[in-house]
Order: C-alpha cells, then sequence, then structure tokens
C-alpha cells in the first residue's frame, strides 16, 4: 500500500462543507520591515501609518500597521485551504477591522465555509467563507466574508445543496471605529497630513478623480503576493497559467486594491483609517503592464456615535486599467465600462 503522500495539492470544490472550520497554518508577525516594504510597493502616504510621531500626537501609541496590509496578511492565511486552486476572487463584504495592528503583533486565522454553489459549467463552484484574524492575545482584528471560484477535481463529482449566505449591504455607521482609539483631532496637523480636508468638508455625492496613474510591474505584484504569504497558483506559475482561462498569470485582487487606496490619497489624505469594507467586486482581470487609475465617490457621511473626534465618510473607489478617471467611468449599457476593474465600497474615518 502507497504511503499518503505528504505534500497537499489544496481543495477542490467538491472537498468543502457547508459549516466546517478551517484553522490556517503559519502565524505571521508583522514587523517595521513589513511596513516598510509595503510602502515601497504602494506608495501610500497616510501621515498615522507613515509616522510614530504623528500617530503619538493623535492618540495611537505608534504608528499602525496598514489596515489593508493586516487584511492582506490574514487573507494570505486563508489561500492555501480555500482559493489555492481558484479561478478567481469574487468578492468581499460585511469586513470589519475590530482592534488596531502594531509591529510586532503575531496574526493567525480561522475561516468558516458559510456557502456553496455549483457553477453550470459543473467545472467549478463558488465557495463562501468567513474569516477572522486574530492577534497573538487572541483578539479580533479583522473579520470579513468573501467568495472564490473554485475549481472541481472531477467535474462529475456530485455537488452539494446550493447554498447562498444572506450577507448584509452595508456595515452599519454604530459598528465603525473599534480598530481607532480616541483621537485629539485638535493636534491632527492637516499640513504634515497633506490635505486642509477634514471630514465635514466632504458632500454626499461628490467625486473625486485621483489623477495619478500607477502601472504593475510583473515582479511587485508578485513579491506582494508573497509578503502576504499568498500561494494561489494563478499568480506565480506561469508554465500552468499559460494553459489556464487568462494564458498568463493574474495579479491577485487585493494588490489592486492597496494600489487605489495609495492613490485615493490624492483627495482623501485624511480618510485615514479604513474602518470597514462593504462590499467589492473584481470585476475585471489586471496583468503585469497595465496602469492602473482610480476614482471615488462619497456615498454617504455618517456621524459614529458617542465620537465627537472622528466621522465615517462611505466611499465607493472603482478603479480601471489603462483608462483615465477624469470622467468617471463606470458603466457601459447595462454592464460595466471595459476599462473597469475593481468597484469597492467602504468606510473611511476622517478627523471632524
Amino acid at each position: 500500500m502507497a504511503a499518503p503522500s505528504k505534500t497537499a495539492a489544496g481543495r477542490f470544490f467538491e472537498d468543502f462543507r457547508l459549516g466546517e472550520t478551517l484553522r490556517h497554518a503559519t502565524p505571521r508577525t508583522l514587523t517595521a520591515g513589513d511596513v516598510s516594504l509595503y510602502a515601497a510597493l504602494y506608495g501610500g502616504r497616510f501621515a498615522a501609518q507613515s509616522a510614530d510621531a504623528f500617530a503619538r500626537a493623535i492618540g495611537y501609541p505608534q504608528a499602525p500597521v496598514d489596515d489593508l496590509l493586516a487584511f492582506h496578511v490574514v487573507f494570505g492565511k486563508t489561500v492555501a485551504d480555500v482559493s489555492l486552486n481558484a479561478v478567481a476572487n469574487l468578492g468581499y463584504a460585511d469586513c470589519r477591522f475590530l482592534a488596531p495592528v502594531y509591529p510586532g503583533d503575531t496574526l493567525t486565522a480561522v475561516s468558516a465555509v458559510i456557502g456553496l454553489k455549483e457553477n453550470a459549467n459543473r467545472q467549478t463552484g463558488v465557495v463562501y467563507v468567513r474569516s477572522t484574524g486574530f492577534n497573538q492575545r487572541g483578539l479580533a482584528v479583522v473579520d470579513y466574508a468573501r467568495w472564490v471560484m473554485v475549481r472541481k477535481r472531477d467535474p462529475a463529482a456530485p455537488a452539494p445543496q446550493p447554498h447562498v449566505p444572506d450577507l448584509p449591504a452595508a456595515v452599519a455607521p454604530d459598528a465603525l471605529g473599534a480598530a481607532c482609539p480616541p483621537i485629539d483631532a485638535a493636534a491632527y496637523d492637516l499640513a504634515l497630513a497633506g490635505s486642509p480636508h477634514r471630514w465635514g468638508d466632504y458632500a454626499t455625492g461628490e467625486r473625486i478623480d485621483h489623477v495619478d496613474g500607477v502601472t504593475v510591474e510583473e515582479a511587485e505584484h508578485q513579491i506582494a503576493a508573497r509578503l502576504y504569504q499568498n500561494t494561489a497558483k494563478v499568480h506565480f506559475n506561469a508554465l500552468s497559467e499559460a494553459q489556464g482561462r487568462f494564458g498568463r498569470r493574474l495579479v491577485y485582487g487585493g494588490h489592486v486594491i492597496s494600489l487605489a487606496r495609495a492613490l485615493s490619497f490624492n483627495g482623501l489624505a485624511n480618510a485615514f483609517h479604513v474602518a470597514a469594507i462593504n462590499g467589492g467586486r473584481h470585476v475585471a482581470p489586471l496583468f503585469a503592464g497595465d496602469t492602473v487609475f482610480a476614482w471615488s465617490e462619497v456615498l454617504e457621511r455618517a456621524a459614529l456615535p458617542g465620537r465627537a473626534d472622528v466621522g465615517a465618510l462611505r466611499l465607493r473607489t472603482v478603479a480601471t486599467k489603462n483608462r483615465r478617471c477624469d470622467d468617471f467611468p463606470l458603466r457601459a449599457g447595462e454592464g460595466y465600462d471595459p476599462s473597469v476593474i475593481l468597484d469597492l465600497d467602504y468606510w473611511a474615518l476622517a478627523p471632524r
């Protein structure tokens, strides 16, 4: 009898069971080196995450790790058990940042399978999971739902009864702010932060072209995925992906989110903390050599119960490839404009 294999090929759609819990491997201690590499990859300039002195002046014990860096690291933990055999990550919902993460913190992750639905072609299915990241003290720091299209090992394998979870359209304002300590809004230096505009200077319906563009390099997006210990084959294996759906390696969707967030500094410099992601859709793939642009719309402005220091801006940030955003591209007929690659709905906090 042959010995069982010591290597893992990853889960296929038929391997998932509704309600099962997946405890993911490899705790990850975040360091100042990770923070610097993240800054080198995306060029984010939000002051609270860039400078200990600025962060301490407004009320943090030190500069927190960028919210999306923490999100990506937790996401990366889940890949080997959820999306190693993914065709594409499809979307996110109900993502809440629950506690700040600082250099020196160690993150782990656990996921629950909350939905399964085989696709009509029987070659793939959609897996829905809720993933939670914890620090070394067992405190939840981020919690989110996502859904991903996963290949089947055997197209003839029976599929479970379809179950699509009911996810909220948006995180309620009274559930925001847990990861942002009370800040001293009077000590928030607008000149150092890079913009004179506070929470009250933004109006519902306002649209902002973030102007700048950034071209994605092949090595860059692979370094980013490695930073998060994301092992999905679609990002790395040029040999297998040459025979795949797109004929080449696919840029990790989170890379697009971080690029769009970094670009949004030009116009939203004081929206310093991502408090929640209401929903997100990767509309179209991104590849090395494409140039990313972004624009945002203020969907809502909300005061937070019991807090006069910060307010919440509900933002829709749209990223495009190879097309400027001065005319705010979004729809074309009943679908998206062909240039749109990301449609992200999230809450960010800004000083009042």
